[in-house]
């Protein structure tokens, strides 16, 4: 019996236009009358995920930044997990060695040495995946999420790394370049006490090794008294691998990753066709479709 659900945001909970569709807000409104925990499990900082709830009119626990947080509905921290200073710094020292940009997630928000070209990223990105959506209005949404997403430039991410003030949470990690960030990842992946995924063909994302979804969500459902095996969790890609692999019941979205449809029992539509609400009417409301 399902006593819980966990969703990515990103290809699963929201669809292509970055929103939280009524079917998928009602299916899960629903589940939590029924006595349903619900929780995101998403790479995006709290603020990010926040304001996606907040538009659907949705007040959610939220496991943010692939497990580096967890904030209750009031958005208090009761949960986190940051990396080595000195790993963060080794690991900005490479990615600029080749010419790789990136983002830093800390306690304090998001940070770029170079705004425009975070904007640019973004939205390259985005409109490669939906060339359906016209550039400007990425671009504007782009701008948008990173405005909420408490994002700063920053002249040198060093002023993190020496800074008590700071717990860094992840690096975000963008190149178009296959082979660099191939090249990047065969020398990242040699170090200890990080841990390496990915949300797209073209980033990674790099936390400590203690900041995944799947400790997280495993540390959310005992304090809720829940066992992972009463658990669903939902996911596309292979940062949510970390949870789909320790719940009793794993979703692969429609538009997952071939290796995330290849561990999970369940399959769902994609993002663009409710797949989140229409597992969870299935599953967990035992709704004939």
């Amino acid at each position: 019996m399902v006593k819980c659900i966990a969703t990515d945001m990103d290809g699963t909970l929201l669809n292509h236009e970055q929103r939280i569709s009524e079917r998928n807000k009602l299916a899960i409104e629903t589940a939590i009358q029924q006595g349903v925990k619900v929780v995101v499990a998403t790479g995006r900082s709290y603020p990010e995920a926040a304001t996606v709830l907040k538009e659907a009119n949705l007040s959610l626990p939220i496991i943010c930044v692939n497990g580096a947080e967890i904030r209750n509905t009031a958005g208090e921290v009761v949960y986190s997990k940051g990396m080595k200073k000195e790993r963060a710094s080794f690991i900005a020292k490479e990615l600029k060695k080749r010419d790789i940009y990136f983002e830093i997630y800390t306690n304090k928000g998001s940070f770029s040495e170079n705004y425009q070209l975070g904007v640019d990223v973004i939205v390259d990105i985005f409109h490669t995946a939906n060339p359906e959506i016209p550039e400007e209005l990425i671009r504007k949404r782009a701008v948008e999420r990173l405005e909420v997403g408490v994002f700063e430039e920053i002249s040198d991410y060093e002023t993190i790394f020496s800074s008590s003030e700071y717990d860094v949470y992840k690096f975000l990690v963008f190149s178009k370049q296959k082979e660099v960030l191939k090249e990047a990842y065969e020398v990242l992946v040699e170090i200890e006490d990080i841990a390496i995924s990915s949300s797209g063909e073209e980033n990674l994302e790099i936390n400590s090794s203690d900041a995944q979804k799947g400790i997280a969500l495993s540390h959310f459902v005992a304090e809720q008294g829940i066992s992972l095996e009463d658990t669903l969790a939902l996911g596309d890609n292979l940062n949510d691998v970390s949870m789909l692999s320790v719940v009793g019941y794993p979703v692969a979205m429609g538009n997952a990753h071939k290796d995330v449809l290849a561990l999970c029992e369940y399959t769902t539509l994609t993002n663009r066709e409710d797949g989140v609400g229409r597992a969870i009417e299935s599953i967990v409301l035992k709704v004939h479709q």
